[in-house]
């Protein structure tokens, strides 16, 4: 029942994660079309046309010189079209995967044609965004015969460049610059300070740990634990051989583990990774599971008890009485799966989901293989030390209240997922500060019950016994709730961002803890820096960078992370994706070809690509006053004390360098 928190790192270098080739087709005399073919790699998507303002970059076509033909209607996609709701950008998003291909339509108007323009598109993956990439096309030809095979040709036009051969001389990008080095390319630099090396990823670890978790908690549920002495005592009786008997008790527990883990792939094989991500995301959906949870909370509570039909776990029991061998043992373990469904059901449900998330194919399988193995523990330990079933405490009234609290937790995570559909519908009805005030009263309610201060109907009349353990966790759930009431004026609450609505649902808040950029753009920012003396922190941002803004919610507003970007570095937030037409078109050559800029975000990207080797965003990098890098850069990792030791080692780095002596003040 834990967050999965999969720690990515993005490596400095510049990826290639989608391929366009362009063609130039005649689908008739008088019209034709250009043809976009991308291959996207795996864990990459490549956004839809024609996407809500505010969201990510959609793919468009601008026609800058068009001669002898016209457009004939608008960019289409072909492909398989994913759509989900995205909570950071509040809105639904349709995007594609593995490949896609966008057709832009024209119509000959007869003689000489000539058409120059530019498909424009933007990419993500689960951690990083690359900037508006810009494929061009320039294509010549005659229409003046009906039917003749006019000229065509085929691009290969990577969707992101090397960076093997960059050209950061071009008098058009560093006439601004008075000291000649601030678009020096510094891949090397940047290199020697370890950036080659990304850090490994520990998803797997976590997922496995979370259902290791979820299983330990089903352990102590009515369901699962009044079974663990009858199931051990049954095997260690039915035969005289006690080796045997701890045989079958273990091979009952290797079975519990099959059932699982099977049931983990087969939702992955039926649905696909990409499918569970999406389904885990989709308003309906949400409002489903909303439901479920909601259900099994009351169930929990005493409202009413859900079991599967008797006949059928009946059936399957005694299936398992009448057949001998390993078959009878897998029967078994196959019973206690259905009898226990009532406790296990929510909890396997909601890890599956969380692991849907990773994208990953075999994450269920990982998740349910954890679940099972806590789960299998006991039968497998009671059945080689059965002594240990004589200090096993007796199911009671402790069994009643762990249910009561699973009943607390599923209604309390019930309302994340109706949150996902309530920003999908824009219902405003669980705006974030609802959503910390129901919990509050959830966390509250929930250590009142521990004390004994709130009785549901099938708890037991006579006095509560309060236990150590009750009442810590009593006094853990009692400081949770004090712990969210400043949530309700706009506090951050860091531990429970996962679940709460965005800060921008919040309708009065009195937190102010932002770190706002000096400057947004990068020659400005640095002759700033070389008149004061400071070092520079390069923010490489976009307004549709969903983890830069995760980044600046959970890292940036912490006091000292604050307190080091405003007051020992000069801060330049560039924008990539940023639409601002540029004075004048720039011509730059990059990998031995001609690139035009038009916007200030193709500028900063190419600054990004050309001195950093880097096109993904977010992206940190700490330079001195003539631009060189100060440590390694940083990209996506939600780690305060890796950020401070980052930008720690920066400022120190800066200060014994002697680079200073170069301020320029007047």
């Amino acid at each position: 029942m834990l967050v999965l928190l999969a720690v990515q790192w993005a490596s400095a270098q510049i990826g290639e994660p989608v391929t366009v080739t362009t063609q130039f087709r005649n689908t008739s005399a008088t019209e034709a079309e250009i043809v976009f073919t991308a291959k996207i790699e795996k864990g990459w998507h490549v956004y839809a046309t024609n996407l809500p303002e505010g969201g990510p970059t959609s793919a468009t076509f601008t026609a800058e010189h068009l001669q002898g033909a016209v457009l004939n209607g608008a960019l289409r996609a072909e492909g398989n079209e994913h759509e989900i709701f995205d909570k950071m950008f509040e809105m639904k998003v349709r995007y594609f995967e593995g490949q896609v291909v966008f057709v832009q339509p024209l119509k000959l108007t007869g003689g000489a044609y000539a058409v120059d323009g530019y498909l424009e598109y933007g990419a993500c993956n689960d951690a990083n965004c690359m900037p508006p990439t810009a494929v061009e096309v320039h294509y010549k030809g005659n229409a003046t015969v009906p039917g003749m095979a006019e000229k065509t040709e085929t691009q290969v036009a990577p969707a992101v460049q090397t960076n093997e051969t960059m050209q950061a001389e071009s008098p058009t990008m560093v006439q601004e610059d008075p000291l000649g080095n601030w678009w020096r390319p510094v891949v090397e630099e940047l290199k020697s300070f370890g950036d080659e090396n990304a850090p490994t990823d520990y998803s797997w670890l976590y997922i496995l740990a979370t259902g290791f978790l979820g299983g330990l908690l089903a352990l102590f549920t009515p369901c699962v634990w009044p079974i663990i002495p009858m199931t051990v005592s049954f095997f260690l009786k039915r035969t005289k051989d006690k080796k045997k008997g701890i045989r079958d008790a273990m091979t009952y527990g290797v079975s519990i583990v099959v059932i699982y883990v099977t049931l983990g792939l087969a939702i992955t094989l039926l649905l696909g990774a990409s499918a569970l991500n999406a389904l885990s995301t989709n308003a309906v959906f949400n409002i489903l599971f909303f439901l479920m949870l909601v259900v099994f909370a009351a169930s929990f509570f005493g409202a009413f008890e859900i079991t599967l039909p008797s006949s059928f776990s009946t059936a399957v029991d005694s299936k398992a009485e009448a057949t001998t061998g390993l078959l009878s043992i897998f029967l078994m373990a196959f019973t206690l799966s259905l009898v226990s469904f009532s406790c296990t059901g929510p909890i396997i449900g909601f890890l599956l989901v969380q692991v849907s998330t990773t994208g990953d194919i075999v994450a269920p399988a990982i998740g349910m293989f954890g679940f099972a193995l806590a789960l299998a523990l006991p039968f497998t330990l009671f059945a080689l030390f059965p002594s240990w079933l004589k200090s096993m405490p007796k199911s009671g009234g402790w069994m009643n209240a762990v249910k009561v609290s699973l009943g607390f937790l599923e209604l309390a995570f019930a309302l994340k997922f109706f949150s996902v559909a309530d920003l999908a519908y824009g219902w405003r009805l669980l705006d974030r500060e609802v959503f910390i005030a129901l919990w509050i009263v959830i966390f509250a309610l929930w250590g009142f019950y521990l004390l004994g201060k709130i009785k549901f109907s099938h708890d037991d009349d006579g006095e509560v016994k309060i236990g150590v353990p009750r009442f810590f966790l009593s006094m853990a759930c009692l400081a949770f709730a004090v712990y969210m009431v400043p949530g309700l004026w706009g506090a951050p609450l860091k531990a429970i961002s996962a679940f709460a609505p965005p800060m921008s649902t919040q309708d009065f808040s009195l937190y102010k803890n932002e770190v706002q950029a000096r400057f947004d753009d990068y020659e400005k920012g640095m002759a700033y820096a070389v008149r004061e003396g400071k070092p520079v922190m390069l923010d490489f941002t976009g307004f549709g960078c969903v983890n830069c803004r995760k980044m600046e919610a959970a890292v940036w507003t912490d006091e000292r992370v604050k307190d080091l970007i405003n007051n020992d570095y000069v801060l330049i937030t560039l924008h990539v994706d940023d639409k601002t037409p540029l004075p004048e078109k720039k011509q730059v050559e990059e990998n031995g070809q001609m690139r035009t800029l038009r916007t200030y975000g193709d500028k900063w990207s190419y600054l990004q690509r050309v001195k950093f080797g880097a096109n993904a965003q977010p992206f940190y990098v700490l330079v001195d006053t003539e631009g060189n890098p100060l440590n390694k850069s940083y990209s996506y990792d939600e780690n305060i004390p890796a950020y401070i030791d980052f930008l720690s080692t920066g400022l120190k780095n800066f200060e014994t360098s002697g680079r200073k002596n170069v301020s320029q003040k007047e």
